[in-house]
């Protein structure tokens, strides 16, 4: 059976494309397509504790079995930063890049355009609200005492709008705000434009700011999207924190296959 397969991020350099279809026999687990890569690029195996795994746009473990026609996202951990740099940091077009709707309880997009934020944050603001928070994730010009010449953002970008659009959905639950609005470039972006933007409303601002945090954390963790920075001398796939364990595939090295296609 043939199994598409992605790259992304330092992955996707590692191995020199961005995506291919393998032949599998039928049955086949997800740790055949580990083994498949770990066989043919050494440098992948010493990734693969690192990685994640999504079988059609959601998390899977390596045991999760494949059928002829299933997509696989092989998936460095996303764009968080290293923890030293977060103690710092603390008309959309309606085409494959854009909006899932945008309704009384915000808006889910992922653009290529420069986010305009307060026009988001007004279209979101209700009478009834007493509070708006807003996070306005902006490109800085320093990364580690490296001057930053400008960011490129990548991302598995239907899965990357599904789990955005989840996380928004469980904030409002979880704090019991009214609404979330979450808006997150891709493409080339210059210092001082906005990469993600996250406006919570709220009757009350302790809820509003609970759920702006816990938004941006988990997001930096879980969704996936990846960062390449710009330097005078080169550039580097952003460093991501680990993926949570309950998404993260297991560390060990995938046993020995009984049944391989090369």
């Amino acid at each position: 059976m043939k199994i598409g397969v992605l790259f992304f991020g330092a992955l996707k350099d590692l191995v020199g494309r961005s995506a291919e279809s393998i032949d599998l026999p039928d049955g086949a687990q997800v740790r055949e397509v580990l083994l498949y890569y770990a066989r043919k690029a050494p440098r992948f195996e010493a990734m693969m504790p690192s990685l994640a795994i999504a079988v059609n746009q959601e998390y899977a473990g390596a045991e999760r079995a494949l059928r002829e026609g299933d997509e696989v996202g092989l998936l460095p951990p996303v764009s968080g930063g290293c923890a030293a740099e977060k103690s710092a940091e603390k008309s959309a077009d309606r085409s494959v890049d854009a909006a899932l709707g945008e309704t009384m309880l915000g808006e889910v997009r992922i653009v290529r355009e420069r986010i305009d934020a307060k026009a988001v944050s007004e279209a979101l603001k209700r009478p009834e609200d007493g509070a708006a928070v807003i996070f306005d994730g902006v490109v800085r010009d320093n990364t580690r005492g490296r001057r930053t010449l400008y960011l490129e953002y990548e991302a598995y970008e239907a899965m990357a709008l599904k789990q955005l659009e989840s996380l928004a959905t469980e904030a409002r639950e979880r704090f019991g705000v009214r609404a979330v609005s979450v808006v997150h470039r891709l493409g080339r972006l210059e210092i001082g434009e906005t990469s993600v933007l996250i406006v919570v409303a709220a009757a009350h601002r302790g809820a509003a700011f609970e759920a702006c945090r816990w938004i941006i954390d988990t997001l930096k963790k879980t969704v996936p999207i990846w960062k390449k920075e710009y330097f005078d001398d080169g550039a580097v796939w952003a460093d991501g924190e680990p993926f949570p364990e309950e998404i993260r595939r297991p560390g060990s090295k995938p046993g020995p296959s009984t049944h391989h296609n090369e």
